[in-house]
C-alpha cells in the first residue's frame, strides 16, 4: 500500500471518536495502514496537536475492539496525527492547510497521495469539495480520493445536484460513498459463499428459492436525531440506502450471475431490473407506520410524537415494510420482503433466504422450510438449516444445521474494511452514483404517495414488530416473517416449528 496523507474533516465529531479512530488503530495493529502515513484532523475547536492526540487515545481506549490497549503501540500510532483549526468556507484556511500537508509529505517522504474523509454534515459536502479544488489541495502528483457518508441527497433532484457539484472536483472513480452496512463481514462474504459452497450454486440454479426477507429492526427511538429524522423518516434514513444496498448485494452475489462486469455494474443491473411502483398503487406494496407509546424490555417508552423535538402533528414514518420484485431471469417470481423501523421489540438485522418445500403437503406438518440465514446484528452468523429423514424412519424429518461463519471476535469491523478499501482504491463495497440515482428514482413514487397521504400512516405499539399490515404483505403470498417473537430463534409468531441455531461467526 502506497504511503498517503489522510485529511479528516470533522475530526472532533462523534463519528470520528466512535468509529474512525478505533478503526484506524485496529488497522494499524493489523498492518493495514500505509507506512509511513500522516493524518491531519480538521475542526472548529481550538485544540493543539497534543490535546488532539490525547482525545484520540481516549476514544480508542473507550471504543476499540482491541482491549486492553498497548501503551507503546498507541503512542506510535497517534504520533502521525496533527490538528488544524479550519473554517470550511474560508479558502485561506485551505491554502494554509496545503502548505502544512506538503511540508509534512516532504518530511516523511510521502508522495502526494491524499484521502479526504468528510465526517461532517451533508450540507458541507459541496462547499468542502469546491474548496479542495480551488485551493489546490486536490492538485496532486499521486492519487486523490474523497470519502463521504450518507445521506447522498434528500431526494432525486438534490442527489443529482450534489453529484454534479462533487464531479467538478473529483471523478466518479475518486468518490467513495460509505454505506457501513456494506462493510460488515457477513455482507462482504456473500460473494465468496457461492464459490466456497457449491451446494448453494445448485440450489439457486434449480430455482428453489421461495422468497427473500431482509430485516433491520431497531429498538431505539430517534434519540438526539429528531431534527434530521423527522425530515427523513425510515424511508430516507434506512430504506433508500441501507436496505436497497442489502437487496442489491443479495441479488447480485447469491444466484448464478448471467451478466459480465464487476461490483457496481452488477448492482446497477439489479436496480434497473427492480420492478417500479406507481404512485397510485404504492399502498398495495408498501406499509408505513409510526410508533406509539409502549414498553421495551419492561421499560415504558414514549410515542414518537412525544419525543423531544418532534411536532405533535408529525406524519413522519418510523417503520417501512415493502414487497419488491426483481424482473430478471435469476429472480423472476421470487418476492423480496424488506422491513425496517424504530422502537421495535429487539435490535436485529438479518437476511433470510427461504427455500421451496420439497415434500408433499401431508409430510410438512410442524416442519419449517429449509433456510439460509445471514445474521448481521447483534451477532454475525451464517447458518444453513436443512432437513433430512431420520435413519430408519423416512417419514420423519430432523434439522441439519451447518455453521458457515467465521470468528466475530477477530473480525474487522465495518469501518476498518471500508477505510482499508478506500486506501487501496477498491470501490467494490461502496455505493456508486448509478446505484444512488436509481435508488432515489425507485423510491420517488413512494415519497410522492406519502406526501399526498395515499398510504395510511399506521400506529404501532413500541416494543412490537410493527403494524399487523406488514404481516399481511407476506401472508397474501402464503409466507410469514421468520424469527419474530423468537425465544433463541426457536419459533415464529404463528407457532410453527423452527429450530434453534447458534454459530460462531
Amino acid at each position: 500500500m502506497e504511503p498517503a496523507t489522510i485529511v479528516l474533516f470533522g475530526a472532533t465529531g462523534d463519528l470520528a471518536k466512535r468509529k474512525i479512530y478505533p478503526a484506524l488503530y485496529n488497522m494499524f495493529l493489523d498492518g493495514k495502514l500505509p507506512q509511513p502515513f500522516s493524518l491531519f484532523g480538521l475542526g472548529r475547536r481550538e485544540w493543539t496537536d497534543e490535546s488532539f492526540q490525547a482525545n484520540i487515545e481516549k476514544s480508542i481506549k473507550q471504543f476499540s475492539r482491541r482491549a486492553p490497549v498497548d501503551p507503546e503501540s498507541i503512542k506510535s500510532f497517534i504520533s502521525a496525527f496533527r490538528y488544524r483549526v479550519l473554517d470550511v468556507g474560508c479558502e485561506e484556511d485551505y491554502r494554509k492547510l496545503l502548505e502544512q500537508v506538503e511540508k509534512r509529505e516532504m518530511e516523511l517522504g510521502i508522495p502526494q497521495n491524499r484521502l479526504f474523509y468528510l465526517s461532517v454534515g451533508p450540507e458541507l459536502f459541496e462547499t468542502i469539495a469546491l474548496q479542495i479544488l480551488g485551493s489546490g489541495l486536490g492538485t496532486v502528483k499521486g492519487w486523490k480520493r474523497l470519502v463521504i457518508e450518507k445521506p447522498f441527497g434528500h431526494d432525486l433532484d438534490s442527489a443529482r445536484l450534489l453529484n454534479q457539484t462533487l464531479s467538478q472536483a473529483f471523478t466518479e472513480q475518486e468518490i467513495y460513498r460509505i454505506d457501513h452496512y456494506l462493510g460488515k463481514p457477513i455482507v462482504q462474504r456473500l460473494e465468496s459463499l457461492q464459490q466456497a459452497h457449491p451446494v448453494f450454486h445448485d440450489l439457486w440454479m434449480d430455482r428453489k428459492i421461495a422468497n427473500v426477507q431482509i430485516t433491520a429492526n431497531e429498538s431505539v427511538g430517534v434519540e438526539e436525531r429528531a431534527g434530521y429524522y423527522d425530515r427523513a423518516g425510515a424511508i430516507k434514513d434506512m430504506f433508500q440506502n441501507h436496505m436497497l444496498q442489502l437487496l442489491m448485494m443479495t441479488a447480485v452475489y447469491i444466484p448464478k450471475e448471467s451478466t459480465s462486469g464487476k461490483g457496481s455494474s452488477k448492482k446497477t443491473k439489479v436496480m434497473e431490473a427492480l420492478k417500479p411502483l406507481q404512485k397510485e398503487t404504492v399502498r398495495n406494496h408498501v406499509v408505513r407506520g409510526q410508533y406509539s407509546e409502549g414498553s421495551i424490555k419492561g421499560n415504558a417508552v414514549a410515542g414518537y410524537k412525544a419525543e423531544p423535538g418532534i411536532a405533535p402533528e408529525s406524519m413522519n414514518d418510523t417503520f417501512i415494510a415493502a414487497r419488491l420484485q426483481i424482473d430478471n431471469d435469476d429472480w423472476q417470481g421470487v418476492p423480496f420482503y424488506i422491513r425496517t423501523g424504530k422502537r421495535l421489540k429487539e435490535k436485529s438485522t438479518r437476511i433470510v433466504v427461504e427455500f421451496q418445500d420439497a415434500m408433499e403437503p401431508a409430510s410438512q406438518e410442524s416442519l419449517a422450510p429449509n433456510l439460509l440465514v445471514f445474521e448481521l446484528s447483534p451477532e454475525e452468523t451464517i447458518t444453513l438449516q436443512l432437513h433430512s429423514s431420520k435413519p430408519g424412519r423416512s417419514e420423519t424429518f430432523q434439522p441439519i444445521e451447518l455453521d458457515l461463519g467465521t470468528n466475530p471476535m477477530n473480525s474487522p469491523e465495518a469501518y476498518e474494511n471500508l477505510i482499508w478499501d478506500a486506501l487501496r482504491g477498491d470501490p467494490t463495497f461502496f455505493a456508486h452514483w448509478n446505484e444512488v440515482e436509481l435508488s432515489w428514482l425507485w423510491v420517488t413514487p413512494i415519497l410522492e404517495a406519502f406526501a399526498e397521504n395515499k398510504v395510511p400512516l399506521l400506529p404501532y405499539e413500541a416494543g412490537s414488530y410493527g403494524p399487523a399490515e406488514a404481516d399481511a404483505l407476506l401472508e397474501a403470498d402464503g409466507f410469514h416473517w421468520w424469527f419474530d417473537d423468537k425465544q433463541h430463534l426457536t419459533s415464529d409468531r404463528k407457532g410453527r416449528t423452527s429450530y434453534a441455531y447458534h454459530t460462531n461467526d
